[in-house]
Protein backbone atom coordinates (compact mmCIF):
# COMPACT_ATOMS: atom_id res chain seq x y z
CA UNK A 1 0.00 0.00 0.00
CA UNK A 2 1.48 3.37 -1.18
CA UNK A 3 1.76 5.76 1.48
CA UNK A 4 -1.13 8.48 0.13
CA UNK A 5 -3.69 5.27 -0.32
CA UNK A 6 -2.31 4.00 3.62
CA UNK A 7 -4.28 7.60 4.81
CA UNK A 8 -6.84 6.77 3.90
CA UNK A 9 -7.16 2.63 4.47
CA UNK A 10 -5.34 1.96 7.39
CA UNK A 11 -6.44 0.92 11.09
CA UNK A 12 -10.36 0.55 11.87
CA UNK A 13 -11.72 3.10 8.68
CA UNK A 14 -15.74 1.26 8.54
CA UNK A 15 -18.22 0.81 11.31
CA UNK A 16 -18.81 -3.10 12.08
CA UNK A 17 -22.27 -2.41 13.20
CA UNK A 18 -24.13 -0.70 10.87
CA UNK A 19 -21.45 -0.37 7.69
CA UNK A 20 -20.75 3.77 8.10
CA UNK A 21 -17.51 4.63 6.32
CA UNK A 22 -16.91 7.35 9.12
CA UNK A 23 -16.06 5.72 12.88
CA UNK A 24 -18.87 7.09 15.40
CA UNK A 25 -17.78 9.07 17.94
CA UNK A 26 -19.00 6.92 21.01
CA UNK A 27 -19.41 9.24 23.56
CA UNK A 28 -19.93 6.65 26.29
CA UNK A 29 -17.81 6.41 29.92
CA UNK A 30 -18.67 2.97 30.85
CA UNK A 31 -20.20 0.05 28.83
CA UNK A 32 -23.10 -2.65 29.60
CA UNK A 33 -21.65 -5.86 30.59
CA UNK A 34 -23.34 -9.18 29.46
CA UNK A 35 -22.24 -10.62 32.95
CA UNK A 36 -19.96 -9.57 35.35
CA UNK A 37 -16.64 -9.44 34.15
CA UNK A 38 -17.98 -10.61 30.78
CA UNK A 39 -17.58 -7.49 28.39
CA UNK A 40 -17.45 -7.00 24.98
CA UNK A 41 -14.39 -5.16 24.97
CA UNK A 42 -14.80 -2.72 26.70
CA UNK A 43 -15.56 -1.58 30.05
CA UNK A 44 -14.39 1.69 31.09
CA UNK A 45 -13.73 4.45 28.94
CA UNK A 46 -10.34 5.39 30.28
CA UNK A 47 -9.25 1.90 29.50
CA UNK A 48 -10.67 1.55 26.14
CA UNK A 49 -12.89 3.59 23.99
CA UNK A 50 -13.91 2.31 20.21
CA UNK A 51 -13.58 5.85 18.99
CA UNK A 52 -9.47 6.38 20.47
CA UNK A 53 -9.09 2.69 19.78
CA UNK A 54 -9.42 3.22 16.28
CA UNK A 55 -7.26 5.95 15.86
CA UNK A 56 -4.94 4.07 18.01
CA UNK A 57 -4.89 1.48 15.36
CA UNK A 58 -4.45 4.22 12.63
CA UNK A 59 -1.39 5.67 14.11
CA UNK A 60 0.12 2.19 15.15
CA UNK A 61 -0.12 1.39 11.10
CA UNK A 62 0.92 4.37 10.07
CA UNK A 63 4.05 4.35 11.97
CA UNK A 64 4.50 0.49 11.79
CA UNK A 65 4.61 0.09 15.07
CA UNK A 66 3.25 -2.69 17.72
CA UNK A 67 0.51 -0.29 19.42
CA UNK A 68 -0.59 2.62 19.61
CA UNK A 69 -1.67 5.09 22.38
CA UNK A 70 -4.07 8.52 22.10
CA UNK A 71 -3.18 11.08 24.43
CA UNK A 72 -5.08 14.50 25.76
CA UNK A 73 -1.71 16.61 24.61
CA UNK A 74 1.85 15.95 23.22
CA UNK A 75 2.90 16.78 26.64
CA UNK A 76 0.62 14.19 28.41
CA UNK A 77 1.97 12.32 25.22
CA UNK A 78 5.57 12.45 26.55
CA UNK A 79 5.13 12.76 30.28
CA UNK A 80 3.61 9.05 30.13
CA UNK A 81 6.15 7.90 27.91
CA UNK A 82 9.02 8.72 30.35
CA UNK A 83 6.51 7.42 32.83
CA UNK A 84 7.96 4.38 31.59
CA UNK A 85 11.43 5.69 34.16
CA UNK A 86 12.53 4.99 37.37
CA UNK A 87 13.65 7.64 39.70
CA UNK A 88 17.54 7.76 39.22
CA UNK A 89 17.92 7.25 35.56
CA UNK A 90 19.50 9.97 33.35
CA UNK A 91 17.88 10.24 29.87
CA UNK A 92 19.82 12.48 26.79
CA UNK A 93 17.37 14.78 25.48
CA UNK A 94 18.31 16.58 21.77
CA UNK A 95 19.41 20.31 23.15
CA UNK A 96 17.26 22.29 20.74
CA UNK A 97 14.10 20.72 21.99
CA UNK A 98 10.62 21.73 22.03
CA UNK A 99 10.28 24.42 25.20
CA UNK A 100 7.74 22.40 26.61
CA UNK A 101 9.95 19.70 26.73
CA UNK A 102 12.28 21.14 28.16
CA UNK A 103 10.12 22.55 30.85
CA UNK A 104 8.59 18.90 31.76
CA UNK A 105 12.18 17.63 32.28
CA UNK A 106 14.44 20.28 33.72
CA UNK A 107 11.46 21.59 36.02
CA UNK A 108 9.02 18.40 36.84
CA UNK A 109 10.08 15.59 36.12
CA UNK A 110 13.68 16.10 37.57
CA UNK A 111 11.63 16.35 41.02
CA UNK A 112 11.27 12.40 40.76
CA UNK A 113 15.30 12.30 40.25
CA UNK A 114 15.14 11.83 36.40
CA UNK A 115 17.96 13.73 35.60
CA UNK A 116 18.42 15.08 31.72
CA UNK A 117 21.26 15.97 29.75
CA UNK A 118 21.12 18.29 26.59
CA UNK A 119 23.07 18.22 23.65
CA UNK A 120 23.68 18.27 19.93
CA UNK A 121 22.38 15.21 18.68
CA UNK A 122 23.19 15.93 15.02
CA UNK A 123 26.57 14.98 16.50
CA UNK A 124 26.40 11.61 17.29
CA UNK A 125 29.81 11.75 19.26
CA UNK A 126 28.19 14.24 21.75
CA UNK A 127 25.34 11.52 22.21
CA UNK A 128 28.10 8.48 23.29
CA UNK A 129 29.96 11.41 25.79
CA UNK A 130 26.63 12.12 27.51
CA UNK A 131 26.21 8.33 28.38
CA UNK A 132 26.63 7.14 31.95
CA UNK A 133 25.77 4.33 33.54
CA UNK A 134 22.07 5.48 34.67
CA UNK A 135 21.30 6.53 31.16
CA UNK A 136 18.54 4.64 30.09
CA UNK A 137 16.88 6.17 27.08
CA UNK A 138 17.96 9.00 24.25
CA UNK A 139 15.47 11.26 23.26
CA UNK A 140 15.51 12.98 19.88
CA UNK A 141 14.00 15.83 17.91
CA UNK A 142 14.14 15.31 14.36
CA UNK A 143 13.97 17.93 12.45
CA UNK A 144 14.58 20.14 15.82
CA UNK A 145 12.33 23.14 16.78
CA UNK A 146 12.78 25.98 16.18
CA UNK A 147 16.52 25.41 14.49
CA UNK A 148 15.43 22.66 12.23
CA UNK A 149 18.70 20.60 13.30
CA UNK A 150 18.49 17.24 11.48
CA UNK A 151 20.09 14.26 13.49
CA UNK A 152 20.44 10.98 12.09
CA UNK A 153 18.52 8.15 13.38
CA UNK A 154 20.10 5.74 12.18
CA UNK A 155 23.36 6.44 13.88
CA UNK A 156 21.53 6.98 16.91
CA UNK A 157 19.80 3.85 16.53
CA UNK A 158 23.23 2.00 16.71
CA UNK A 159 24.65 3.95 19.44
CA UNK A 160 21.32 2.77 21.78
CA UNK A 161 21.53 -0.38 21.21
CA UNK A 162 24.87 -0.86 21.68
CA UNK A 163 24.50 0.65 24.97
CA UNK A 164 20.98 -1.40 25.78
CA UNK A 165 18.89 2.21 25.61
CA UNK A 166 15.56 3.34 24.95
CA UNK A 167 15.11 5.36 21.90
CA UNK A 168 12.41 8.18 21.48
CA UNK A 169 11.65 10.05 18.92
CA UNK A 170 9.25 12.88 18.50
CA UNK A 171 8.03 12.88 14.78
CA UNK A 172 5.99 15.98 15.20
CA UNK A 173 7.72 17.96 12.60
CA UNK A 174 7.64 15.11 9.71
CA UNK A 175 4.53 12.46 10.55
CA UNK A 176 4.06 9.37 9.32
CA UNK A 177 3.37 10.46 5.70
CA UNK A 178 7.41 11.82 5.79
CA UNK A 179 9.18 9.59 8.28
CA UNK A 180 8.58 6.82 10.36
CA UNK A 181 11.44 6.20 13.04
CA UNK A 182 10.66 3.31 13.72
CA UNK A 183 12.00 1.64 10.83
CA UNK A 184 14.64 3.86 11.25
CA UNK A 185 15.71 2.10 14.68
CA UNK A 186 13.97 3.64 17.27
CA UNK A 187 11.74 1.94 19.95
CA UNK A 188 9.02 4.71 20.80
CA UNK A 189 7.93 7.71 18.64
CA UNK A 190 5.80 10.61 19.79
CA UNK A 191 3.75 12.86 17.66
CA UNK A 192 2.08 16.57 19.77
CA UNK A 193 -0.97 15.39 17.47
CA UNK A 194 -2.21 18.84 17.35
CA UNK A 195 0.09 20.19 14.76
CA UNK A 196 0.16 18.41 11.17
CA UNK A 197 -2.13 15.05 11.98
CA UNK A 198 -4.85 17.42 13.50
CA UNK A 199 -3.73 20.15 11.06
CA UNK A 200 -6.98 22.40 11.28
CA UNK A 201 -6.20 24.61 14.43
CA UNK A 202 -9.30 22.61 16.20
CA UNK A 203 -7.84 20.04 18.39
CA UNK A 204 -4.97 19.14 20.80
CA UNK A 205 -3.59 15.86 21.30
CA UNK A 206 -0.61 13.46 21.80
CA UNK A 207 0.20 10.09 19.76
CA UNK A 208 2.42 7.24 20.79
CA UNK A 209 3.72 4.32 18.82
CA UNK A 210 5.85 1.39 20.58
CA UNK A 211 7.67 -1.21 18.67
CA UNK A 212 7.15 -3.94 20.90
CA UNK A 213 4.41 -6.08 23.01
CA UNK A 214 6.47 -5.61 26.31
CA UNK A 215 6.40 -1.33 25.45
CA UNK A 216 2.58 -2.12 24.45
CA UNK A 217 1.76 -3.45 27.82
CA UNK A 218 3.58 -1.31 30.00
CA UNK A 219 2.51 1.97 28.72
CA UNK A 220 -0.89 0.75 28.66
CA UNK A 221 -0.65 0.48 32.09
CA UNK A 222 0.72 4.05 32.48
CA UNK A 223 -2.21 5.83 30.30
CA UNK A 224 -5.09 3.23 32.20
CA UNK A 225 -3.49 4.39 35.45
CA UNK A 226 -2.89 7.88 35.60
CA UNK A 227 -5.64 8.66 32.83
CA UNK A 228 -4.27 11.68 30.51
CA UNK A 229 -6.47 9.86 27.17
CA UNK A 230 -7.44 11.60 24.58
CA UNK A 231 -11.63 11.94 24.24
CA UNK A 232 -13.59 10.39 21.51
CA UNK A 233 -14.50 13.80 19.86
CA UNK A 234 -11.03 15.15 19.18
CA UNK A 235 -9.97 11.12 18.28
CA UNK A 236 -12.72 11.45 15.89
CA UNK A 237 -11.14 15.13 14.31
CA UNK A 238 -7.71 13.40 14.01
CA UNK A 239 -8.58 10.42 11.99
CA UNK A 240 -10.67 12.90 10.05
CA UNK A 241 -7.67 15.37 9.67
CA UNK A 242 -5.08 12.06 8.45
CA UNK A 243 -7.46 11.24 5.77
CA UNK A 244 -6.07 14.42 3.94
CA UNK A 245 -2.37 14.03 5.80
CA UNK A 246 -0.74 13.32 2.30
CA UNK A 247 -2.44 16.37 0.44
CA UNK A 248 -1.79 19.02 3.21
CA UNK A 249 2.36 17.55 3.71
CA UNK A 250 3.27 17.82 0.15
CA UNK A 251 1.06 21.32 -0.11
CA UNK A 252 3.22 22.62 2.65
CA UNK A 253 6.55 21.78 1.22
CA UNK A 254 5.76 23.10 -2.13
CA UNK A 255 5.02 26.37 0.02
CA UNK A 256 7.84 26.14 1.90
CA UNK A 257 10.32 26.22 -1.15
CA UNK A 258 8.77 28.94 -2.62
CA UNK A 259 9.00 30.93 0.49
CA UNK A 260 12.64 29.81 1.35
CA UNK A 261 13.53 30.81 -1.83
CA UNK A 262 12.63 34.34 -1.73
CA UNK A 263 13.82 34.54 1.72
CA UNK A 264 17.57 33.17 0.49
CA UNK A 265 18.10 36.50 -1.62
CA UNK A 266 16.37 38.78 0.55
CA UNK A 267 18.99 41.65 2.29
CA UNK A 268 17.79 42.00 5.18
CA UNK A 269 17.41 38.39 5.93
CA UNK A 270 20.65 37.25 7.88
CA UNK A 271 20.38 33.34 7.93
CA UNK A 272 17.47 30.73 6.43
CA UNK A 273 16.99 27.62 8.43
CA UNK A 274 15.39 24.90 6.33
CA UNK A 275 16.78 20.98 5.76
CA UNK A 276 15.32 21.15 2.20
CA UNK A 277 18.16 23.57 1.55
CA UNK A 278 21.14 21.90 0.00
CA UNK A 279 23.92 24.28 2.90
CA UNK A 280 21.38 22.94 5.71
CA UNK A 281 23.54 21.13 7.65
CA UNK A 282 21.59 17.95 7.59
CA UNK A 283 20.71 17.93 4.38
CA UNK A 284 21.68 14.86 3.23
CA UNK A 285 20.80 12.99 6.63
CA UNK A 286 16.99 14.56 6.43
CA UNK A 287 16.97 13.42 2.41
CA UNK A 288 18.11 9.66 3.06
CA UNK A 289 15.91 9.25 5.94
CA UNK A 290 12.81 11.38 4.95
CA UNK A 291 10.88 11.36 2.19
CA UNK A 292 9.97 15.14 2.66
CA UNK A 293 11.29 18.38 3.75
CA UNK A 294 7.91 19.60 5.37
CA UNK A 295 6.58 23.28 5.80
CA UNK A 296 9.07 24.58 8.74
CA UNK A 297 11.37 27.69 8.43
CA UNK A 298 13.05 29.35 10.89
CA UNK A 299 15.24 32.66 9.65
CA UNK A 300 16.91 35.20 11.48
CA UNK A 301 16.33 39.24 10.68
CA UNK A 302 19.24 40.40 13.19
CA UNK A 303 17.45 42.43 15.47
CA UNK A 304 14.04 42.02 17.59
CA UNK A 305 12.80 45.50 16.66
CA UNK A 306 12.70 44.14 12.86
CA UNK A 307 11.09 40.88 14.10
CA UNK A 308 8.48 42.19 15.60
CA UNK A 309 7.99 44.39 12.42
CA UNK A 310 7.65 41.39 10.89
CA UNK A 311 4.69 40.33 13.02
CA UNK A 312 2.95 43.41 13.41
CA UNK A 313 2.62 43.87 9.20
CA UNK A 314 1.60 40.17 8.17
CA UNK A 315 -1.61 39.93 6.87
CA UNK A 316 -1.65 35.65 6.03
CA UNK A 317 0.31 34.58 8.71
CA UNK A 318 -1.66 34.36 11.88
CA UNK A 319 0.54 35.57 14.86
CA UNK A 320 0.55 32.40 17.26
CA UNK A 321 1.79 29.27 18.95
CA UNK A 322 2.10 25.52 17.69
CA UNK A 323 2.18 24.91 13.79
CA UNK A 324 1.01 22.60 10.96
CA UNK A 325 -2.25 23.98 10.73
CA UNK A 326 -3.71 24.56 7.04
CA UNK A 327 -3.51 28.74 7.65
CA UNK A 328 0.00 29.76 7.78
CA UNK A 329 1.27 30.64 11.35
CA UNK A 330 4.30 33.04 12.67
CA UNK A 331 6.20 33.32 15.48
CA UNK A 332 8.74 34.58 17.86
CA UNK A 333 10.53 31.61 19.61
CA UNK A 334 12.32 33.48 22.07
CA UNK A 335 9.43 35.28 22.90
CA UNK A 336 6.97 32.78 22.74
CA UNK A 337 7.52 29.10 22.27
CA UNK A 338 10.48 28.71 23.76
CA UNK A 339 10.28 31.89 26.36
CA UNK A 340 10.61 28.75 29.16
CA UNK A 341 14.30 28.62 28.65
CA UNK A 342 16.77 30.91 29.73
CA UNK A 343 18.09 33.55 27.56
CA UNK A 344 21.54 32.58 27.91
CA UNK A 345 20.89 28.91 27.06
CA UNK A 346 18.64 30.06 24.03
CA UNK A 347 21.45 32.46 22.70
CA UNK A 348 24.10 29.70 23.24
CA UNK A 349 21.44 27.58 20.81
CA UNK A 350 21.03 30.23 17.85
CA UNK A 351 17.49 31.15 19.26
CA UNK A 352 18.42 34.75 19.12
CA UNK A 353 15.52 37.71 19.84
CA UNK A 354 16.09 37.84 16.06
CA UNK A 355 15.03 34.69 15.00
CA UNK A 356 11.30 33.72 13.32
CA UNK A 357 9.56 30.13 12.90
CA UNK A 358 6.84 30.14 10.44
CA UNK A 359 4.61 27.32 9.28
CA UNK A 360 3.75 27.28 6.43
CA UNK A 361 0.04 26.67 5.56
CA UNK A 362 -1.89 25.72 2.10
CA UNK A 363 -2.63 29.27 1.01
CA UNK A 364 -1.43 30.21 -2.14
CA UNK A 365 2.49 30.23 -2.05
CA UNK A 366 3.00 33.93 -3.78
CA UNK A 367 0.51 35.18 -1.12
CA UNK A 368 2.47 34.08 1.39
CA UNK A 369 5.57 35.71 -0.68
CA UNK A 370 4.10 38.71 -1.31
CA UNK A 371 2.88 39.43 2.50
CA UNK A 372 6.38 38.59 3.82
CA UNK A 373 7.93 40.93 1.34
CA UNK A 374 5.86 43.87 1.95
CA UNK A 375 6.50 42.83 6.05
CA UNK A 376 10.17 43.17 5.38
CA UNK A 377 10.20 46.76 3.76
CA UNK A 378 11.36 49.61 5.61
Amino acid sequence: MKPKTKMIHSGINTDELTGAVSVPIYQVSTYKQEAVGKHRGYEYSRTGNPTRFALEELIKELENGVAGFAFGSGMAAITAVMMLLQSGDHVIMTDDVYGGTYRVMSHVLDRFNIESTFVDSSIPEQVTAAINDKTRAIYIETPTNPLLKITDLRKISDIAKAHNLLLIVDNTFNTPYWQQPLDLGADIVVHSATKYIGGHSDVVAGLVVVNSTELKDKLHFIQNSTGGILGPQDAWLLMRGIKTLALRMEAHEQNAKKVVSFLTEHPKVKKVYYPGLSKHPGHDIAKNQASGFGGMISFDVGSLELAEQVLSRVKYFTLAESLGAVESLISLPAKMTHASIPKDRREALGITDGLIRISVGIEDGDDLVNDLNQALQD
